[in-house]
């Protein structure tokens, strides 16, 4: 049996500073997946992502049979929670994972607040449907322009 084919029964619990290296690693591959420009290498990603969790974020690991699949990274707004990073392993998808674990998120963890915001980059159109099937609509869009002298693009 492949894999992809196995049924997998996913734990959820609490990351803490000790786990910002392997979600770094979960985060550099979200970076690639979505073609975000982040240029940060791994240890730049673990030093910002403890930060964070020392900080006013909190994550949650998905786990399988003791295996990371993937994590949420969010913090608690004025009027909503905030959802800066969301990820499955690419040999995860497409079974329940991410919407199962949104579900329990919910259930357990986003509990204080009746709203959610995540930004997804426009280029990222799989992204984009994954959030309009769990229930995300578009609320604003933000813009941007590169200078004339600047080497962006």
């Amino acid at each position: 049996m492949t894999l992809c084919n196995m049924s997998i029964e996913i734990a959820y619990r609490s990351a803490t500073v000790r786990d910002a290296a392997q979600l770094a690693e979960m985060n550099r591959c979200l970076i690639r997946d979505e073609g975000h420009r982040n240029s940060m290498d791994i240890a730049q990603l673990t030093e910002r992502m403890t930060n964070w969790l020392a900080g006013d974020y909190s994550a949650v690991l998905f786990e399988g049979n003791g295996v990371g699949v993937g994590y949420a990274l969010f913090r608690p707004e004025s009027d909503h929670v905030y959802v800066r990073q969301f990820y499955v392993k690419d040999v995860f998808r497409r079974r329940g994972i991410g919407r199962a674990a949104i579900g329990w998120l919910w259930k357990n963890r986003w509990t204080e607040s009746d709203r959610l915001r995540i930004d997804v980059l426009v280029s990222n159109v799989i992204g984009q449907e994954f959030w309009h099937s769990v229930g995300f609509r578009e609320y604003c869009i933000t813009m941007e322009a590169a200078n004339a002298q600047s080497p962006i693009p």
